[in-house]
């Protein structure tokens, strides 16, 4: 199996495996308990906390949540005031605050232009004094964009407003901005386990709690934390930070080869170009049977859109955003690399894709 959906989740890290197996045997006190075996588990997760700390801005602190949907519904839920967000933010996003639309909440979802950029003249006009939260993803999952954070933050800071930024795809691969007052990040999505994510807090903003009991975390956040979880984390979070120059290197060189090797053969780019995570590349072709691509080429693993929206039958959101039509979004696919994947399956599996995408052309 070629795998090619690093959007999607990412392989578990041999590194984070070594850190989570002695608190799946012998260290399985509740890191909450006040007797020795419970201290032990506790420090585990403090040196874990701190891992995940050190790729977020100073002057704030992290608590653990059971992934990014939970950080994001308890940021958007616990804040006050109008929301401003992207029209091609994350489902947890974007369902969240219809959800509080529903509750009475005033929101304002800003448009992007054909390359998926958030279009600054609306957000000058929607980001102005009164509004309590505006929430934007730094990197897109299913494009690779990324958005102009800074600007977006001084508007933000000029309303007197708070910044959430969604860095699920860009904690350990691009710097969180200094200006973001909460940062909502996942595990898996950077080569650790799957169930446990973060909120990240500025010191001084405070949020009303999701979920009620212990309030065992720093923000307040309720339930027993599962060591070894924090654990795998905070290992990938130490091992992202040491492998960012590489991993940057390594991801950016395989776009280069795989984009080279498809640009000219009638695929089209969905996204900016320029301003971009580079180990993301979404594409689209003519006419294109995505679902028919697929189970052509079982043995490589990419995707049509979000994981979260597979399934739905719909076109994505996100490329219907940016102008796409229902043709063009169904008839593009991305394909997501990153730290394990080589350029020799890579480019492999991009002449199989061509090939197949070409066959389909000529029987059509």
């Amino acid at each position: 199996m070629t795998y090619l959906d690093y959007q999607a989740t990412t392989p578990l890290a041999p590194e984070a495996v070594e850190a989570m197996l002695p608190w799946l045997n012998a260290g399985f006190a509740n890191p909450h308990s006040a007797h020795a075996a419970g201290r032990k588990a506790k420090a585990a997760v403090e040196a874990a906390r701190e891992a995940v700390a050190d790729l977020m801005p100073d002057n704030g602190n992290v608590s653990f949540t059971s992934g990014a949907t939970e950080a994001l519904n308890w940021a958007i839920k616990g804040s006050t005031g109008p929301i401003v967000t992207i029209a091609t933010e994350h489902a947890a996003v974007l369902d969240t605050v219809a959800a509080e639309v529903r509750r009475g909440r005033e929101v304002t979802v800003l448009p992007v232009g054909s390359d998926g950029l958030v279009e600054l003249a609306a957000a000058r006009e929607a980001i102005r004094p009164g509004t309590g939260l505006v929430a934007v993803m730094l990197v897109n999952n299913e494009i690779g964009t990324v958005q102009p954070i800074e600007e977006l933050a001084a508007l933000t800071k000029q309303a007197g407003a708070l910044l959430l930024c969604d860095a699920v795809q860009g904690y350990g691969r691009e710097i969180i901005p200094a200006e973001c007052d909460l940062v909502a990040v996942s595990a898996h999505k950077v080569h650790g386990p799957k169930g446990v994510g973060a909120l990240w807090i500025r010191d001084g903003v405070r949020l009303e709690p999701l979920l009620h009991g212990g309030g065992q975390e720093p923000g307040g956040r309720s339930g027993t934390l599962s060591p070894a979880l924090c654990a795998g984390f905070g290992a990938a979070a130490m091992l992202a930070k040491q492998r960012f120059g590489a991993d940057r290197g390594h991801v950016a060189q395989l776009f280069r080869k795989a984009y080279q090797a498809l640009g000219g053969s009638g695929w089209t780019l969905n996204g900016s170009m320029d301003d971009r995570y580079p180990g993301n590349l979404n594409m689209r072709y003519p006419g294109l049977d995505v679902a028919r691509l697929m189970s052509d080429l079982r043995d490589i693993a990419f995707s049509a859109g979000s994981a979260c929206a597979s399934g739905s039958g719909r076109p994505s959101h996100v490329l219907k955003a940016m102008g796409l039509s229902d043709i063009d979004a169904r008839s593009s696919i991305r394909l997501g690399f990153g730290r394990y994947t080589t350029e020799e399956e890579l480019l492999a599996a991009v002449e199989r894709i061509d090939a197949a995408a070409r066959e389909q052309r000529f029987a059509a």
